[in-house]
């Protein structure tokens, strides 16, 4: 039998991103792989370049309906509509580590009998990520970390307002010059920021946006934070970007007495943004924020001392993080014509483990 991959439209508002490209979908089709790609009112990549590719066009949210044993291919999460789900889903389903939502989803699998194949648990033999969007959610998330700085010196009120996308990386940089032109020329010091993670995809990105602004950064990984803290540290740079996952173990790296300590630190990116997680390692807010709604301001000081936790970053520049990610994810997806071993059945396994327990 034919494998068929259905890649379908984005429904969750400011996501432009897709997790195959153009290109990858002519590789698959040409490796005798059917492929569908719904229609899309804001994905980054135009429908033409599919069509020409080869791929069949379904209409926008039309996957309901495909065949039973098609594989729907998307990034974020479903509508909450609580139906039940009957194909096969490769997807962020983030509902492995304790999110609040992940018993619904997985309820929802286990009444339709389908199966969800996380994008966050596809790994190698050795434990590595098969694709990560990694790199572009701490660039992404320290640009807005920076704007969080910048929104700080010209006042009061919690800032940015909100953020929306970019056309490319350039678009960004060029705004955020402007920004700390603004910022500085009205008296404000050059910030310090920390990161860690740094040595992560996430890091990396985040330490590639801060250094292409200008900014002293200090980095640290597993060596500097082995102690398990606390960690005064942090509270001496004025932005913390924090590119570690939420895992048993992970210390704590701002904990609820730095909202009353003397502190420099104003600005918390967290750009792994799990705080519904037990692991969280920033206590000091309880829910993500957003593209419309991008800050929370925990206490206001002084410093005042503002949180931004948005949880799908990568899309503030959804053609470079799409093209990146589809090209990592590209050979795990030419194995769908086996999905019984390999990346596939490790994730299978982890799903069924958990579902058995929602």
């Amino acid at each position: 039998m034919t494998a068929h991959l259905w890649v379908r439209a984005e429904q969750r508002e400011n996501e432009q991103r897709v997790g195959l490209a153009p290109e990858g979908a002519a590789e698959l089709i040409a490796q005798g792989i059917r492929v569908t790609v719904e229609e899309s009112s804001c994905r980054a990549i135009p429908i033409d370049g599919y069509r020409q590719a080869g791929a069949e066009i379904a209409p926008e949210g039309s996957w309901p309906d495909a065949p039973d044993d098609t594989v729907i291919f998307g990034l974020k999460e479903l509508p909450d509509d609580g139906t039940p789900l009957r194909h096969r889903h490769i997807m962020f389903g983030h509902a492995f580590k304790g999110q609040a939502d992940g018993p619904a989803l997985l309820r929802r699998f286990r009444a339709g009998g389908g199966v969800l194949y996380d994008l966050e648990y596809l790994t190698h033999d050795d434990g590595r990520r098969v694709a990560a969007f990694g790199y572009w959610a701490g660039y992404a998330g320290a640009a807005v970390g920076l704007k969080v700085w910048v929104a700080q010196q010209a006042g009061d009120l919690p800032g940015p307002a909100r953020v929306g996308t970019y056309a490319d990386r350039q678009a960004l940089l060029d705004e955020l010059a402007d920004d700390m032109k603004a910022a500085l020329s009205n008296g404000a010091a050059m910030p310090r920021a920390i990161i860690i993670g740094a040595k992560g995809r996430v890091g990396s990105g985040a330490g590639d946006l801060l250094q292409q602004m200008g900014l002293e950064i200090t980095r640290w990984d597993i060596e500097e934070t082995a102690s398990g803290g606390p960690f005064p540290e942090v509270l001496e740079h004025e932005i913390f970007v924090n590119c570690v996952m939420a895992l048993p173990g992970i210390p704590v790296f701002v904990p609820k007495s730095a909202l009353s300590a003397p502190r420099r630190l104003s600005v918390v990116a967290d750009v792994s943004c799990d705080p519904s997680s037990d692991y969280n390692p920033v206590p000091i807010y309880d829910h993500a924020t957003s593209f419309d709604a991008p800050v929370i301001r925990t206490t206001d000081g002084p410093p005042p001392l503002d949180v931004m936790a948005i949880d799908n970053l990568p899309s503030m520049l959804p053609l470079e993080s799409s093209q990146d990610y589809a090209a990592q994810l590209l050979p795990a997806l030419r194995t769908i014509t086996d999905m019984n071993s390999g990346i596939w059945a490790r994730a299978a396994a982890i799903f069924e483990e958990h579902a058995a327990k929602a």
